[in-house]
Protein backbone atom coordinates (compact mmCIF):
# COMPACT_ATOMS: atom_id res chain seq x y z
CA UNK A 1 0.00 0.00 0.00
CA UNK A 2 1.68 3.39 -1.06
CA UNK A 3 0.56 6.04 1.03
CA UNK A 4 0.45 9.74 -1.05
CA UNK A 5 -2.68 10.89 -0.31
CA UNK A 6 -5.23 10.31 3.05
CA UNK A 7 -8.84 11.89 2.68
CA UNK A 8 -11.15 13.11 6.24
CA UNK A 9 -14.39 13.23 5.93
CA UNK A 10 -15.01 15.93 8.33
CA UNK A 11 -18.53 16.74 9.67
CA UNK A 12 -18.45 19.97 12.36
CA UNK A 13 -19.10 17.59 15.45
CA UNK A 14 -16.60 15.42 17.98
CA UNK A 15 -16.72 12.31 15.27
CA UNK A 16 -15.25 14.67 12.63
CA UNK A 17 -12.60 15.84 14.72
CA UNK A 18 -11.90 12.47 15.79
CA UNK A 19 -11.63 11.10 12.17
CA UNK A 20 -9.70 14.33 10.89
CA UNK A 21 -7.26 13.76 14.19
CA UNK A 22 -6.36 9.94 12.91
CA UNK A 23 -6.39 11.44 8.92
CA UNK A 24 -3.56 14.12 10.37
CA UNK A 25 -1.42 11.92 12.16
CA UNK A 26 -1.67 8.97 9.40
CA UNK A 27 -0.58 11.74 6.47
CA UNK A 28 2.10 13.32 8.96
CA UNK A 29 3.71 10.16 9.92
CA UNK A 30 3.61 8.87 6.33
CA UNK A 31 4.50 12.07 4.81
CA UNK A 32 1.62 12.12 2.74
CA UNK A 33 -0.86 15.02 1.88
CA UNK A 34 -3.91 15.67 3.60
CA UNK A 35 -6.86 16.24 2.12
CA UNK A 36 -10.70 17.33 3.72
CA UNK A 37 -14.09 16.68 2.67
CA UNK A 38 -17.27 17.73 3.62
CA UNK A 39 -19.92 15.98 1.73
CA UNK A 40 -23.57 18.32 1.28
CA UNK A 41 -27.01 17.38 0.11
CA UNK A 42 -26.83 18.08 -3.74
CA UNK A 43 -28.92 20.88 -5.07
CA UNK A 44 -32.34 20.49 -6.99
CA UNK A 45 -31.80 20.17 -10.39
CA UNK A 46 -35.59 20.01 -11.92
CA UNK A 47 -36.48 23.51 -13.47
CA UNK A 48 -39.64 25.15 -12.41
CA UNK A 49 -41.53 28.10 -11.09
CA UNK A 50 -39.02 27.40 -7.41
CA UNK A 51 -35.68 28.23 -9.39
CA UNK A 52 -35.49 31.43 -7.34
CA UNK A 53 -35.89 28.96 -3.93
CA UNK A 54 -33.24 26.87 -5.85
CA UNK A 55 -30.62 29.62 -5.81
CA UNK A 56 -31.45 30.44 -2.09
CA UNK A 57 -30.45 26.47 -1.38
CA UNK A 58 -27.54 26.38 -3.37
CA UNK A 59 -25.93 29.30 -1.58
CA UNK A 60 -27.16 27.75 1.82
CA UNK A 61 -25.37 24.50 1.00
CA UNK A 62 -22.45 26.12 -0.04
CA UNK A 63 -22.21 28.39 3.46
CA UNK A 64 -22.52 25.27 5.32
CA UNK A 65 -19.77 23.74 3.14
CA UNK A 66 -17.79 27.30 3.78
CA UNK A 67 -18.42 27.02 7.69
CA UNK A 68 -17.64 23.27 8.41
CA UNK A 69 -14.59 23.47 6.22
CA UNK A 70 -13.76 26.73 8.48
CA UNK A 71 -14.00 24.63 11.30
CA UNK A 72 -11.49 21.69 9.46
CA UNK A 73 -9.00 24.44 9.24
CA UNK A 74 -9.41 25.92 12.29
CA UNK A 75 -7.89 22.38 13.64
CA UNK A 76 -5.39 21.29 11.65
CA UNK A 77 -4.72 24.74 9.97
CA UNK A 78 -5.42 26.41 6.61
CA UNK A 79 -1.66 25.36 4.81
CA UNK A 80 -1.82 21.86 5.90
CA UNK A 81 -4.51 20.32 3.97
CA UNK A 82 -6.73 21.13 0.53
CA UNK A 83 -10.19 21.35 1.38
CA UNK A 84 -13.27 20.32 -0.60
CA UNK A 85 -16.97 20.72 -0.87
CA UNK A 86 -18.51 17.79 -2.15
CA UNK A 87 -22.40 17.36 -2.84
CA UNK A 88 -23.96 14.25 -3.17
CA UNK A 89 -27.19 12.22 -1.32
CA UNK A 90 -24.99 9.99 0.73
CA UNK A 91 -22.14 11.28 2.39
CA UNK A 92 -20.43 7.76 1.88
CA UNK A 93 -20.94 7.75 -1.96
CA UNK A 94 -19.81 11.29 -1.87
CA UNK A 95 -16.29 10.25 -0.03
CA UNK A 96 -15.48 7.55 -2.35
CA UNK A 97 -16.18 9.60 -5.04
CA UNK A 98 -13.83 12.26 -3.62
CA UNK A 99 -11.07 9.75 -3.13
CA UNK A 100 -11.24 8.14 -6.51
CA UNK A 101 -11.30 11.68 -8.41
CA UNK A 102 -8.26 12.98 -6.19
CA UNK A 103 -6.31 9.70 -5.91
CA UNK A 104 -6.73 9.26 -2.47
CA UNK A 105 -5.54 6.02 -0.94
CA UNK A 106 -7.59 6.25 2.26
CA UNK A 107 -10.62 7.56 3.82
CA UNK A 108 -10.55 8.12 7.32
CA UNK A 109 -13.84 9.12 9.37
CA UNK A 110 -14.97 9.07 12.94
CA UNK A 111 -17.02 6.57 14.95
CA UNK A 112 -21.12 7.46 15.26
CA UNK A 113 -22.38 9.25 18.29
CA UNK A 114 -24.16 6.53 19.76
CA UNK A 115 -21.00 4.40 20.57
CA UNK A 116 -19.26 4.05 23.97
CA UNK A 117 -16.34 6.10 24.28
CA UNK A 118 -12.43 4.20 23.08
CA UNK A 119 -14.61 2.26 20.57
CA UNK A 120 -16.12 2.22 16.92
CA UNK A 121 -19.80 2.64 15.98
CA UNK A 122 -20.92 2.04 12.31
CA UNK A 123 -23.31 4.38 11.22
CA UNK A 124 -24.99 5.21 7.82
CA UNK A 125 -21.88 6.65 6.31
CA UNK A 126 -19.27 3.99 7.75
CA UNK A 127 -22.16 1.62 6.47
CA UNK A 128 -21.61 2.95 3.12
CA UNK A 129 -18.28 3.37 2.79
CA UNK A 130 -17.63 -0.39 4.32
CA UNK A 131 -19.74 -1.97 1.87
CA UNK A 132 -18.23 -0.09 -1.76
CA UNK A 133 -15.11 2.10 -1.18
CA UNK A 134 -12.63 1.77 -3.49
CA UNK A 135 -9.72 2.47 -1.19
CA UNK A 136 -9.58 1.38 2.63
CA UNK A 137 -11.29 2.81 5.03
CA UNK A 138 -9.94 3.62 8.29
CA UNK A 139 -12.26 4.44 11.29
CA UNK A 140 -11.32 6.44 14.76
CA UNK A 141 -12.89 5.31 17.68
CA UNK A 142 -15.16 7.91 20.01
CA UNK A 143 -13.19 10.06 21.51
CA UNK A 144 -9.95 9.64 19.29
CA UNK A 145 -9.26 13.47 19.01
CA UNK A 146 -9.13 14.29 22.45
CA UNK A 147 -6.71 11.94 23.49
CA UNK A 148 -4.74 11.35 19.94
CA UNK A 149 -1.24 9.67 20.21
CA UNK A 150 1.38 11.50 19.17
CA UNK A 151 2.57 8.82 16.61
CA UNK A 152 1.74 5.03 15.71
CA UNK A 153 3.74 3.13 17.38
CA UNK A 154 2.91 -0.33 15.82
CA UNK A 155 0.23 -1.94 12.74
CA UNK A 156 -1.13 -5.02 13.94
CA UNK A 157 -2.68 -6.99 11.16
CA UNK A 158 -6.03 -9.74 12.33
CA UNK A 159 -4.70 -12.74 10.27
CA UNK A 160 -6.47 -15.70 9.32
CA UNK A 161 -5.18 -18.69 7.08
CA UNK A 162 -6.25 -18.08 3.52
CA UNK A 163 -4.32 -16.41 -0.04
CA UNK A 164 -6.98 -13.07 0.88
CA UNK A 165 -4.99 -12.52 3.86
CA UNK A 166 -1.57 -13.49 2.75
CA UNK A 167 -2.24 -10.29 0.44
CA UNK A 168 -3.06 -8.45 3.22
CA UNK A 169 -0.26 -9.13 5.47
CA UNK A 170 1.76 -7.81 2.40
CA UNK A 171 -0.57 -4.43 2.67
CA UNK A 172 -0.23 -4.49 6.32
CA UNK A 173 3.65 -5.02 6.54
CA UNK A 174 3.62 -1.97 2.76
CA UNK A 175 1.83 0.57 5.67
CA UNK A 176 4.17 -0.05 8.59
CA UNK A 177 6.80 0.55 6.29
CA UNK A 178 5.09 3.27 5.10
CA UNK A 179 4.85 4.27 8.83
CA UNK A 180 8.20 3.46 10.08
CA UNK A 181 6.81 1.02 12.81
CA UNK A 182 6.95 -2.69 13.34
CA UNK A 183 4.46 -5.09 12.31
CA UNK A 184 2.71 -7.23 14.32
CA UNK A 185 0.52 -10.51 13.41
CA UNK A 186 -2.75 -12.13 15.31
CA UNK A 187 -4.72 -14.67 15.20
CA UNK A 188 -7.74 -15.17 17.48
CA UNK A 189 -8.25 -18.95 18.80
CA UNK A 190 -12.18 -18.64 20.13
CA UNK A 191 -12.90 -21.26 22.62
CA UNK A 192 -16.51 -22.14 23.54
CA UNK A 193 -15.89 -22.26 27.19
CA UNK A 194 -16.53 -25.94 27.67
CA UNK A 195 -13.84 -27.81 29.28
CA UNK A 196 -13.94 -31.56 28.21
CA UNK A 197 -10.38 -33.29 27.84
CA UNK A 198 -11.33 -33.83 24.27
CA UNK A 199 -12.28 -29.70 23.79
CA UNK A 200 -8.87 -28.60 25.09
CA UNK A 201 -7.17 -31.57 22.97
CA UNK A 202 -8.47 -29.97 20.04
CA UNK A 203 -7.73 -26.28 20.79
CA UNK A 204 -4.36 -27.17 21.46
CA UNK A 205 -4.21 -28.09 18.02
CA UNK A 206 -6.13 -25.66 16.57
CA UNK A 207 -3.45 -23.09 18.86
CA UNK A 208 -0.47 -24.99 16.99
CA UNK A 209 -1.44 -24.65 13.42
CA UNK A 210 -2.47 -21.17 14.48
CA UNK A 211 1.32 -20.56 15.86
CA UNK A 212 2.44 -22.54 12.72
CA UNK A 213 0.28 -20.54 10.12
CA UNK A 214 1.73 -17.04 11.69
CA UNK A 215 5.20 -17.94 11.56
CA UNK A 216 4.79 -18.67 7.50
CA UNK A 217 2.63 -15.82 7.18
CA UNK A 218 5.32 -13.49 8.80
CA UNK A 219 8.63 -14.68 6.18
CA UNK A 220 9.78 -12.47 3.17
CA UNK A 221 8.75 -9.19 4.76
CA UNK A 222 12.52 -7.53 5.63
CA UNK A 223 11.12 -4.05 4.93
CA UNK A 224 9.74 -3.89 8.67
CA UNK A 225 10.28 -6.12 11.73
CA UNK A 226 7.12 -9.08 12.16
CA UNK A 227 6.21 -10.36 15.72
CA UNK A 228 2.99 -12.95 15.63
CA UNK A 229 0.98 -13.43 18.77
CA UNK A 230 -1.87 -16.07 18.82
CA UNK A 231 -5.06 -14.13 20.88
CA UNK A 232 -7.09 -16.64 23.18
CA UNK A 233 -10.87 -16.04 24.13
CA UNK A 234 -14.59 -17.20 24.36
CA UNK A 235 -15.04 -15.00 21.36
CA UNK A 236 -13.51 -12.20 19.39
CA UNK A 237 -14.21 -9.23 22.18
CA UNK A 238 -12.12 -11.47 24.92
CA UNK A 239 -9.47 -12.42 22.61
CA UNK A 240 -8.56 -8.80 22.09
CA UNK A 241 -8.48 -7.85 25.14
CA UNK A 242 -6.30 -11.04 26.22
CA UNK A 243 -3.15 -8.96 24.94
CA UNK A 244 -1.85 -5.17 24.90
CA UNK A 245 -2.64 -2.49 22.89
CA UNK A 246 -0.26 0.58 22.24
CA UNK A 247 -1.50 3.68 22.28
CA UNK A 248 -0.73 4.30 18.71
CA UNK A 249 -1.61 1.28 17.82
CA UNK A 250 -3.53 0.74 14.06
CA UNK A 251 -5.62 -2.93 13.46
CA UNK A 252 -5.70 -3.79 10.13
CA UNK A 253 -8.43 -6.50 8.86
CA UNK A 254 -9.09 -7.60 4.86
CA UNK A 255 -12.55 -7.09 3.69
CA UNK A 256 -14.37 -10.91 3.33
CA UNK A 257 -13.80 -12.95 0.27
CA UNK A 258 -17.49 -12.69 -0.79
CA UNK A 259 -17.45 -8.75 -1.52
CA UNK A 260 -16.43 -7.45 -4.71
CA UNK A 261 -12.91 -7.08 -5.81
CA UNK A 262 -10.79 -3.81 -5.36
CA UNK A 263 -13.69 -2.75 -2.55
CA UNK A 264 -14.40 -2.90 1.20
CA UNK A 265 -16.66 -4.91 1.78
CA UNK A 266 -17.00 -5.92 5.64
CA UNK A 267 -17.36 -9.79 6.75
CA UNK A 268 -18.53 -11.36 9.91
CA UNK A 269 -15.29 -11.39 12.14
CA UNK A 270 -14.04 -8.14 10.89
CA UNK A 271 -16.93 -6.52 12.12
CA UNK A 272 -16.57 -8.49 15.22
CA UNK A 273 -13.04 -7.15 15.54
CA UNK A 274 -14.50 -3.49 14.47
CA UNK A 275 -17.03 -3.58 17.65
CA UNK A 276 -13.90 -4.57 20.16
CA UNK A 277 -11.49 -2.68 19.36
CA UNK A 278 -10.01 -0.05 21.34
CA UNK A 279 -7.80 1.22 18.66
CA UNK A 280 -8.50 2.75 15.16
CA UNK A 281 -9.31 -0.02 12.60
CA UNK A 282 -8.54 0.12 8.94
CA UNK A 283 -10.28 -2.67 6.37
CA UNK A 284 -8.39 -3.23 2.92
CA UNK A 285 -10.13 -3.29 -0.16
CA UNK A 286 -10.50 -7.08 -1.64
CA UNK A 287 -7.29 -7.59 -3.68
CA UNK A 288 -7.07 -10.34 -6.50
CA UNK A 289 -5.07 -12.76 -5.10
CA UNK A 290 -1.60 -12.89 -6.18
CA UNK A 291 0.97 -15.22 -5.20
CA UNK A 292 4.13 -13.93 -3.00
Amino acid sequence: MKLTKVLAGFIPEPRGRDGLALATLLAKQAEAELLVATVQPPPWTTPGPGRADETAWVAFLREEADATLAQAREQVGSDAATFIAHFEKGSGRGLSEVARKQGAELVVIGSAPRGARGRISLGSTADQLLHSSPVPVVLAPKGYGEAAPTAFERVTFAYRRGPSCDAGVTEAARLAAALDVPLRLVTMVVSTGRRAKIHDEMLLRVREQAAADLKMAARGHRRVQVDVEVLDGRNVSGALAATTWLPGELIVCSSSTSGPLRRVFLGDISIKIVRAAPVPVLILTREPVTKR
